[in-house]
């Protein structure tokens, strides 16, 4: 049975806007379509390059956030990432729906120069 660490970055109960400058990370380990494992960890700080080697080191191979910036999207699919972004509301809602296969991405919500 594959298993699968996801990570939702957030400020408070929603989905964050922006991946680097989020509040903290929600990271589920998910078995079976099923959460088994759910840990917060508070964002460490935004340097350039950093949280997508900081999140692979947790284990992280999907990310869910509204948004991030170019180099961060090409950083995170180097380290094999999975990024599903342009994604709004509530954390809970969020996670239902990606364990439902009901999660649509869309646009980056994050405008950043390279």
């Amino acid at each position: 049975m594959s298993e699968i660490t996801l990570a939702i970055s957030c400020d408070g109960e929603m989905v964050s806007s922006h991946f680097g400058r989020c509040e903290k990370y929600l990271i589920f380990k998910i078995r079976g379509g099923e959460v088994i494992e759910k840990e917060e960890i508070l964002n460490p700080g935004h340097q350039p390059g950093f949280l997508p080697q900081f999140l692979k080191q947790k284990g992280v191979n999907v990310l869910i956030a509204g948004g991030a910036g170019p180099r961060a999207q090409e950083l995170l699919q180097d380290l094999g990432i999975e990024f599903i972004l342009g994604i709004s509301g509530e954390v809970n809602e969020v996670l239902t729906a990606y364990l439902n296969g009901e999660l649509k991405p869309g646009q980056s919500q994050c405008e950043h120069e390279r």
